[in-house]
């Protein structure tokens, strides 16, 4: 439970993102297991067990030379790259939009498969299988047409019973991660003709189905997800569980042909990430801010700017108040502590959030005021400036007072709280380590503890949790606000803000929804900002980084939603070498 299941959103991607090209030194490509068995039996691969000081170049270097895959224009450019991506990134259910491929918790453009719609890198719809679009004035009907000149890579035509059969089957399916719950029925009237109708007017649909892959009905099996038929711009070539992903560009996409003909995606930790490119085996590998510096010879360090949050849930109910249901479990919800405002409006107030991304980030993020930082629905009055004296005022005035340790109590209750946080990852416990620090200046004890998710799930709504988050689509706010919203980990329960929320879902113009998207955070009076009722305290906005070979050209991207992996990749066809 950490990205939203909906897809992108928001503001223009971040001038960090590329830096300069340098002349490139032409890459053979390699062998479909060359790539893979030069890291194993190297030792990039190996570092997942042992230290990055064992590795050499020399043998790193052992790669076979196979084939030049050359341009589409003819050149002798190669048309090949080579991208790490972290462990978590390989889809467990293979290549199946019904499960999470595309949709997921890391949303990205499923590539195999095309889309009804998707998105511009300002995140403006623009049509794919679609040719137009519009929706009924009650909100509930929404009628696509489609091009009739598609074929899916075994040569069979795509039609609307296609994309009938996709949405059904992932509204009805209980596994699937993307939320077709507002759909009641897709219908196909003709080949090119969708109708699908909603159980409630609910717009972000559209971000939705702009990551919603088509699949053939015809091809559709138990063995889909590891061996895929779409019509997308790319085909899978061949995937070796655990190790990597080869994508291949598929000859029968009716769009314009990609420059990349071939990706190659390699799973690995972060440290051998960085021996790979430090090795020169790679075109792009993903790092971390804690590795940044270690830029190899040969490659830029990419900065792309991201809605990936780190943040804080509070809960805002007493404890032992109610209980949660989700599937046969019972969850106990309230916090004696966070359940008052004036300590969670304290915390917002006096946390800084500048100095945790100058620590912890090295500076490579952003302060976070909310889940949705730079979207268009995001409301200015989420932001606030670090004002300690104020959040003192605010505890002072709420009768906790400090004790002989430093520690705040009123009515005999100590103004301290356990911070869970997912084990493992540097970033979350750096966050909340120097978090506690600040805390403990306003006199509140934060007890830092990292644990898995396995472990940390029963304590979600009674304990503040450390969570990451963000997509490129409002419903995060829903999902994370809405009384009964699957994320409102808080237990946060207004009329007044689920009525603002389902004013913006009822919006036939998404554009006309912004406006109720930021009410619902603050209306000059009520809403979950700072100011306000505070569920959250969001402390930082993480930068994407890449090492990545002088000359190649990475196109602009979007905005990167939560999680470090596809959406890099979304559009590789774009990508190209220069020189």
């Amino acid at each position: 439970m950490q990205a939203g299941r909906a897809p992108q959103g928001g503001a223009q991607a971040s001038t960090k993102q590329l830096g300069t090209a340098a002349a490139f030194s032409a890459q053979p490509d390699i062998t479909r297991r060359g790539f893979l068995g030069t890291l194993v039996g190297g030792c990039a691969w190996a570092l997942l067990a042992t230290s990055l000081s064992g590795c050499t170049a020399d043998k790193a270097d052992e790669a076979v030379v196979v084939e030049e895959i050359s341009a589409k224009d003819g050149s002798q450019k190669p048309s090949q790259i080579i991208v790490t991506m972290t462990p978590g990134s390989e889809p467990p259910a293979g290549f199946d939009p019904f499960v999470s491929w595309g949709c997921g918790e890391h949303v990205h453009e499923p590539l195999i498969q095309s889309t009804l719609i998707t998105t511009n890198t300002d995140l403006s719809f623009k049509n794919d299988l679609a040719t137009s679009y519009s929706c009924s004035d009650d909100g509930l009907t929404w009628t696509f047409t489609i091009r009739d000149d598609v074929v899916f890579s075994d040569g069979e035509p795509l039609t609307a019973q296609d994309v009938a059969f996709t949405i059904n089957s992932i509204a009805t399916f209980d596994g699937a991660e993307a939320d077709l719950s507002m759909v009641n029925e897709a219908q196909a009237p003709d080949d090119t003709t969708v109708v699908i109708t909603l159980n409630k007017p609910f717009n972000a649909l559209l971000y939705t189905l702009a990551v919603v892959g088509i699949v053939p009905e015809h091809a559709y099996g138990e063995e889909y997800g590891s061996n895929p038929i779409g019509s997308g711009r790319y085909m899978l070539e061949q995937w070796d569980r655990g190790q990597q992903v080869i994508l291949r560009a598929n000859p029968l996409y009716y769009g314009e042909a990609p420059n990349i003909e071939r990706v190659v995606v390699a799973f690995m930790a972060e440290d051998a990430s960085l021996a790979a490119a430090q090795a020169g085996q790679v075109d792009v590998a993903y790092t971390s801010a804690t590795l940044a510096a270690a830029q190899p010879a040969g490659y830029n360090l990419v900065n792309c700017a991201s809605v990936d949050s780190r943040g804080i849930s509070l809960p805002c109910v007493p404890s032992g108040s109610t209980l949660v249901e989700e599937g046969d479990m019972v969850y106990d919800v309230g916090n004696d502590v966070t359940c008052d405002q004036a300590i969670r409006q304290a915390i917002n107030f006096g946390v800084d959030r500048d100095l945790l991304v100058e620590q912890v980030l090295n500076g490579y993020g952003s302060p976070a005021f909310s889940v949705s930082d730079g979207m268009p629905w995001a409301s200015n009055d989420m932001q606030v400036t670090t004002d300690v004296a104020r959040a003192q005022a605010l505890l002072d005035e709420a009768g906790w007072e400090l004790g002989s340790d430093g520690i705040r109590e009123k009515n005999g209750l100590r103004a301290s709280f356990v911070l869970w946080y997912m084990a493992g990852d540097s970033v979350r416990q750096g966050l909340a380590e120097a978090f506690a620090t600040q805390m403990h200046d306003l006199g509140i004890e934060v007890v830092v503890q990292g644990a898995s998710f396995d472990d940390i799930y029963p304590h979600q709504y009674t304990d503040p949790v450390l969570w990451g988050w963000g997509s490129n689509s409002p419903t995060e706010i829903y999902n994370l606000t809405y009384s009964d919203g699957w994320g409102n980990f808080a237990q946060y329960k207004s009329t007044e803000v689920d009525g603002y929320l389902d004013e913006a879902l009822a919006c036939v113009e998404v554009e006309n929804s912004f406006d109720y998207w930021k009410k619902a955070q603050w209306d000059g009076e009520s809403g979950i900002a700072p100011q306000g009722a505070a569920t959250w305290v969001w402390l930082a906005n993480i930068d994407h980084l890449y090492y990545v070979r002088d000359g190649l050209h990475l196109a602009e991207q979007k905005p990167h939603p939560h999680g470090h992996g596809w959406s890099l990749v979304n559009n590789v066809d774009q990508w190209d070498w220069l020189g």
